[in-house]
């Protein structure tokens, strides 16, 4: 009986004082809206062709293409791939973990890699690193970009706290950082002339960005609070933000602009059921020390929603079935409609004529 009582013990002092790297922030989040209305259900992906990468690559995160029509996209292992062929083709070997992907007008493939930083690229063997640290501190976890037309580069630091190179991958981070509802995201630029700069700071898992048409305001995904922010970046509101999509039903991932005032946002998961435990951060860290198993996740579902500048729901394309999970972006690249995929081996490819 001692034994029994001892180890019933050891067991709750573990629960409770075991040290773990989350410090949980109480945040009592809205009640997360069903999928109905602008987000209703459907099956609009389900005709939808899976274009495999190679045998043994996974994590097609992001997609670019360049100005002779070159589609990009790279893997969770750093190759980078050419794809708009019938079989996607590998141009080199990057490394890191590439995540957000986009041409600038010189050209060059700019790539946020959530272990190294802000990267460049020319052309095989040419990878030069643009950004690593700013104001001295060093550029934890870089997630999604966009460049302007004088090739200034914005982009996402999801996280100051957690680097996903040394925390097991972006998938158990972005996790672990949602979870623990800090603060510590940012989006920075970087001017041509090499100057780099926060923007907005303050937001919970900092992810997806994009430039409008005439450049004068910023779209900010922030991941954590299930919300687009608007930057506004010229004009009398310059330097201002608000809210533009709020209390959404699923986690928005990469926002990809079209070009003419609307863009595809994709959501990496809906929103979990584990959301009642955020305003309890005792018992978020309990569950941490319970270990992997009992740990929030992303549900399988894939979505993409496309909308304008002031927020109205165009289209919602979803994969209830998951082969697409976790999406992380999509763009309309000619006639094709790419969705882009997390850790899935592939990404998805249709006709836009298909579209709903």
């Amino acid at each position: 009986m001692r034994i029994v009582l001892g180890l019933i013990i050891i067991g709750l002092a573990y629960l409770v004082f075991w040290p773990v790297e989350v410090e949980p922030v109480a945040w009592t989040p809205p009640d997360a809206p069903s999928f109905t209305g602008d987000f209703a259900e459907n099956d609009a992906l389900a005709a939808i062709d899976l274009v495999a990468l190679p045998a043994g690559e996974e994590g097609p995160e992001d997609i670019a293409v360049s100005p002779d029509g070159s589609v990009y996209t790279t893997s969770l292992s750093g190759a980078l791939y050419r794809i708009d062929g019938d079989s996607p083709v590998k141009i080199d070997e990057l490394g890191g973990r590439p995540l957000g992907l986009r041409t600038g007008p010189d050209g060059a493939l700019y790539i946020a890699d959530s272990f190294r930083g802000l990267m460049r690229w020319t052309g095989p063997g040419t990878l030069e690193t643009l950004v690593s640290e700013i104001d001295g501190e060093p550029l934890v976890y870089a997630n999604q970009l966009d460049v302007g037309q004088d090739g200034t580069v914005y982009f996402s630091n999801s996280s100051d706290r957690f680097d996903p190179e040394t925390m097991g991958g972006t998938k158990p981070t972005s996790i672990l950082t949602i979870w623990e509802q800090s603060d510590t995201g940012y989006v920075a630029r970087r001017t041509p002339d090499g100057m780099t700069q926060k923007v907005a700071e303050g937001f919970v898992f900092t992810n997806g960005v994009a430039l409008s048409p005439d450049e004068d305001y910023l779209l900010i995904a922030e991941t954590g609070r299930a919300r687009v922010h608007k930057l506004w970046l010229t004009g009398p509101n310059a330097g201002q933000r608000e809210i533009l999509l709020e209390n959404l039903p699923g986690y928005p991932d990469n926002i990809e602009a079209q070009g003419d005032g609307t863009y595809w946002m994709a959501f990496a998961s809906p929103r979990v059921p584990t959301e009642a435990l955020m305003p309890y951060p005792f018992l978020r860290k309990v569950i941490w020390r319970l270990g992997p198993m009992v740990r929030p996740a992303p549900i399988h579902r894939g979505m993409m929603v496309q909308f304008d500048g002031d927020g109205t729901i165009l289209r919602t394309l979803q994969d209830p079935d998951g082969r697409l999970a976790v999406t992380t972006g999509g763009k309309v690249i000619g006639d094709q409609f790419y969705v882009m995929t997390l850790d899935s081996p592939w990404f998805g490819r249709m006709k836009t004529a298909d579209l709903p």
